[in-house]
């Protein structure tokens, strides 16, 4: 759970810098030409990396339920 703890707030840490850096062009202090699609694109890597991630770790921490049975063995 930690790791992904840790990627929830990674990506969130970026979306916030990603959205201050919006809002810093729409104001035109930044000059976002290219800068909004290079972020957009560096975002949707880094989530669809996270999303990997993440499905690693769920997997790899399933527990094992095959040695918890309910009841007695049926033969």
């Amino acid at each position: 759970m930690k790791a992904k703890r840790i990627i929830a707030y990674t990506l969130s840490a970026l979306v916030l810098i990603f959205s201050l850096v919006a809002i810093l062009g729409i104001w035109e202090v930044v000059d976002i030409e290219y800068l909004i699609a290079r972020m957009f694109k560096s975002l949707m890597v880094v989530l669809a990396a996270a999303a990997v991630v993440v499905l690693i770790f769920s997997i790899l921490d399933r527990p094992d339920h095959r040695h918890e049975r309910s009841g007695p063995e049926e033969s």
